[in-house]
């Protein structure tokens, strides 16, 4: 995966977490032989998300996402789960990072609830 758009984009999305929440940090769970990178998970107060690295896509799991609030649509996977949702990012997508930033904080508040 080393350099390809995938790669770029779970760095993207790690800097712009610890631009919402520099307090945040990540471990890395569930590696595997088919996933030898293991997926980066972000920690502050409780989970915050997992980023998972797809053939055609990464993809960003709030824990909570379900109780957070939404207003621009970043969410677009998962939009049926109990608790959790999910962003799907596409090679090419423009993610609307202030929106991004701002579900990433609530997610925090959220944890501190």
């Amino acid at each position: 995966m080393s350099g390809d758009w995938r790669e770029q984009a779970v760095n993207r999305m790690r800097s712009l977490i610890l631009e919402a929440e520099p307090d945040a940090t990540e471990d890395v769970k569930w590696r595997k032989a088919s996933n030898p990178d293991g997926v980066p998970t972000f920690f502050l107060d409780g989970l915050i998300c997992t980023v998972e690295t797809y053939k055609d896509k990464i993809k960003l799991t709030f824990a909570k996402g379900a109780s957070l609030d939404d207003p621009n649509g970043v969410f677009n996977a998962s939009l049926d789960a109990g608790t959790r949702r999910a962003i799907d990012v596409l090679e090419g997508d423009e993610l609307d990072e202030d929106a991004f930033v701002a579900l990433v904080r609530e997610a925090v508040a959220a944890n501190r609830a």
